[in-house]
Formats: C-alpha cells, sequence, structure tokens
C-alpha cells in the first residue's frame, strides 16, 4: 500500500467545495485542506435552494474552491494522485458542474478520475475520521436524505430504511419558513426550540405503529401549520413564546421518532455480530445537539459506540469526497474518464425504491 493524495470536489447542492486528503500506509489519514464557499445569501430571497441558482454559482466558484485548497495544502496539482468528484446524486446542474471540472483537471494534469457518490462520502466519513472497520450501522440525516445503512464495505451498503417523504432537514427548513425564521431552518429552529416548552404542542409521531425503519415526516409539518394557524385564528397572531414553543415540539417529534427507529435498526444491525459495533451520524441535521443527544443514549442502551465526525465534516463538503476516492481506488473501483452526473443514485441498488423511480431511475 502506497501514500495517496487526492483532491476531492463536491457541488451536489448549495455548497462549492474542494479538499486535499493524504493517506499514509499504517497512519491516521489527513485533511491536508478542505475549503467550503456557502451560497446561503443568494438563496435568502427564496426560502430555499434554487437549483439554477446554485448551478451558476458552482461554475463560478469551484475552480477558485480548487486552487485554494491546494494553496493550503501547500502543494501543486502535480503532487496530487488522483482526482474524486461528486458524480450524484444531488441538484444535476450542480453535480454537472462540479463532474466537468474534474474531468477537465484531471486530464490536464494526466491523473486518475473517482466518481464518488455523495451519500457514500457521508457514509465513509467515520473511517477518515476514526478509522472505523466495517461494519458499522450509519444514519445519514441532513436535508435532502435520511436513511439507515449498514455500512459492509467501501461499495456495499445495505438499506434497513429510510424516509418515505420528506427528510428530516427538509421538514426543518419548511418549519422555519412557516414561522418566518432565516434558512437554513436547522440551526434557527434548534436556536428557538432551546428557549421553548416542548410539552405544550404535542405533535404527531409518524410511522411507529408500523413495524421496520422507514420514517416519515412530512406530517409534522402539516401538524405544525394546523397549530400555526390556531393561534393565529385565536389571538390574530403569534407570539415569541408560541414559535420558540412550536420549535420545542417539533423538535421533539423529530428527535422521538429518530430515537425509535434508531433503536430498531441497531436491533437489525446487532444481530450480524458485529465484532466492534458502532452508531455512526452524519449529515446537517446531526449538528442538532438534541438529536444527536437522544441517538448517544439510544446506542448506550445497548453497548453500541456512538460516532460523530466534527460539524465541518458531517455536513457538505470535499474531504468526504476525497477520502472515497482514495478507498475506491485502492478497491480497485479505479479510473472513470467516460464519467457522467447522475441526478439520483441509491446506496443500495438492490433494495426497493421508498419514494419511486422513473426515467432517471430510483429516487432512493
Amino acid at each position: 500500500m502506497t501514500t495517496l493524495t487526492f483532491l476531492g470536489i463536491e457541488s451536489s447542492c448549495d455548497d462549492s467545495a474542494a479538499a486535499i486528503v493524504r493517506s499514509r500506509p499504517g497512519q491516521a489519514p489527513e485533511v491536508l485542506s478542505s475549503v467550503v464557499q456557502g451560497q446561503t445569501a443568494l438563496h435568502a430571497a427564496f426560502g430555499g435552494v434554487v437549483p439554477e441558482i446554485a448551478a451558476r454559482a458552482h461554475a463560478e466558484k469551484l475552480d477558485d474552491c480548487v486552487e485554494k485548497a491546494l494553496d493550503l495544502a501547500g502543494l501543486r496539482l502535480d503532487d496530487v494522485d488522483g482526482v474524486a468528484v461528486t458524480a450524484g446524486p444531488g441538484l444535476i446542474g450542480g453535480v454537472l458542474s462540479g463532474v466537468m471540472l474534474a474531468r477537465g483537471v484531471a486530464i490536464g494534469a494526466g491523473k486518475p478520475l473517482i466518481g464518488v457518490n455523495h451519500l457514500a462520502g457521508h457514509a465513509l466519513t467515520p473511517r477518515l475520521t476514526h478509522g472505523l472497520a466495517f461494519p458499522y450501522l450509519m444514519l445519514l440525516v441532513s436535508g435532502g436524505h435520511c436513511q439507515f445503512l449498514i455500512a459492509e464495505g467501501v461499495d456495499r451498503f445495505h438499506r434497513l430504511g429510510g424516509t418515505i417523504d420528506d427528510a428530516p432537514g427538509e421538514a426543518f427548513d419548511k418549519t422555519a419558513k412557516l414561522l418566518g425564521l432565516p434558512q437554513p431552518g436547522g440551526p434557527s429552529v434548534e436556536a428557538e426550540a432551546a428557549l421553548g416548552d416542548e410539552g405544550r404542542f404535542v405533535f404527531p409521531r409518524p410511522l411507529l405503529d408500523r413495524p421496520g425503519c422507514d420514517l416519515s415526516f412530512s406530517g409534522l409539518k402539516t401538524a405544525l401549520l394546523r397549530a400555526r394557524d390556531a393561534l393565529v385564528a385565536e389571538k390574530g397572531g403569534i407570539t415569541v413564546q408560541d414559535r420558540r414553543d412550536l420549535c420545542a415540539g417539533f423538535q421533539a417529534a423529530v428527535a422521538a421518532v429518530l430515537a425509535e427507529k434508531t433503536g430498531r435498526a441497531l436491533l437489525s444491525y446487532l444481530a450480524l455480530s458485529p465484532a466492534e459495533p458502532a452508531l455512526a451520524v452524519a449529515g446537517g441535521v446531526a449538528a442538532n445537539r438534541a438529536i444527536r443527544a437522544v441517538l448517544e443514549t439510544v446506542s448506550s442502551k445497548v453497548d453500541v459506540r456512538f460516532i460523530a465526525p466534527p460539524l465541518p465534516l458531517c455536513t457538505d463538503n470535499a474531504a468526504m469526497i476525497a477520502w472515497a476516492g482514495i478507498e475506491r481506488f485502492r478497491a480497485g473501483l479505479g479510473d472513470e474518464a467516460d464519467l457522467v452526473a447522475r441526478p439520483r443514485w441509491p446506496l443500495d441498488s438492490q433494495a426497493a425504491p421508498m419514494i419511486g423511480s422513473g426515467k432517471k431511475g430510483a429516487k432512493a
């Protein structure tokens, strides 16, 4: 095994990112640099990410991100052993921007090009940060995804369940919008919830009456809308404390659902008798302190190690893509000069689609 240094490029949603990661035999991998340029200000007036605006921003920012990542690492392109890029799933305009840049860089520098599934980048992050051994249970919980996966290998993931509608992060964003809070919604709702009474509004816990690990969050948004409208009808508006209590009740419902479903996923995972049982969590929602606390409690009850990578590596970043590229390259999953962008790309291709599929393939 030789030392590998990879450039990673990420552009699946609204963060333009580039990073350099180095892996030496017998040593922990190093993130030599990680550059992320967000687009929050560009989308603020629209209450969510506008795909066309995001794609244009990626086209303008990605090359600058790559230059800064190389500069911060003190390297030239010649010093890099390969280029890894998010090839899907995601907003197709953004994914295409990253793939085209990566193809140009790889061809121009004569380097291998490795296409990475964005979800695999998240799922393999615990191996970058904690050297976690397969198999481990992974909860991806973000603005666009929510899945329980058993990570069995670099390119082998078994899905136990996931959301059949909205992802938790999407539900947080919609809740923030309904209550007039700034985007991104997750941090805004969490801040309000910390000052609220979670017992005042008791929202439904969807799908807890059904077996399995599938989740649903769209009904929570509807329940919160109805509670807000009832307050407006009764009082002509909502107070600051009303808003805080609504956020607290909503967050408590999400945490309760994730706790119960995580417990079920852990039982399925532990049935495999893993040598070093671990539950890892990644994605923007993993930054929520209340949700992280309940997940840690659930895992401790069954004596399973709980791992949450540092926040900058939980949210979208290119270090996870560079690392996944190194893992794939070492596994012989190699060079992909004809790489194309994919808006849909399930990690577990053998599992039935959760949300349906069409000409472009399964959504999840």
